[in-house]
């Protein structure tokens, strides 16, 4: 029975491969719909940043950065899966555009880096961190650009409100992704 318990259930790996990038891009469509509006910013918190840093590190760089295109198109070809049943290639224009467009690079990020840190989940928590500074960083300067605002103001609403709550979701994700790394590392 032992035997049974530790063994690989999925031989393939391109399988296992794509059910990860798969569900990935579904954990993405549903932490959108975990949406808190913040009455004085256009960007809600969501739970996506958490799904973001596991998706990187779990998955790798590219398959990482696939799964995040994945969701990207599964959004602009219609389907209601942005933060607020947003949908279209227009969504990409409003306030969330620059943060969609982080996801990527912060997955990128992460899926590239994590191999060196992940002995440590210091080492893994200091790289998420820094993988979430991109993120907000691309939304704040997006939202500076639309929203023609001075820096500081875009600081104000696309940057620093968001920060508490990323710290909880890159503490979680990180104690997560330290149990799981070694299965990962298997898998993918």
């Amino acid at each position: 029975m032992e035997i049974l318990l530790t063994r690989e259930v999925v031989l393939n790996k391109t399988l296992c491969r794509t059910i990860g990038v798969l569900t990935f891009a579904v954990f993405m469509s549903l932490g959108a719909f975990v949406r808190i509006p913040l009455p004085f910013s256009p960007v809600p918190i969501t739970l996506q940043t958490f799904f973001v840093l596991l998706c990187g590190a779990c998955l790798g760089g590219n398959l990482g950065a696939l799964s995040q295109l994945i969701y990207i198109l599964v959004g602009i070809s219609g389907l209601s899966v942005f933060t607020g049943t947003g949908s279209g290639l227009f969504y990409l224009l409003g306030p969330t555009g620059g943060y969609i467009i982080g996801f990527v690079l912060a997955s990128l990020f992460i899926g590239r880096l994590i191999k060196y840190n992940q002995k440590r989940i210091f080492s893994v928590f200091i790289l998420f961190s820094l993988a979430d500074f991109i993120l907000l960083t691309c939304g704040t300067l997006w939202l500076k650009t639309i929203l023609g605002y001075p820096f500081t103001k875009s600081m104000l609403i696309g940057f620093l409100p968001f920060i508490p709550g990323d710290l909880l979701k890159i503490s979680a994700a990180s104690v997560i992704y330290s149990r799981l790394a070694r299965r990962c590392k298997e898998i993918f």
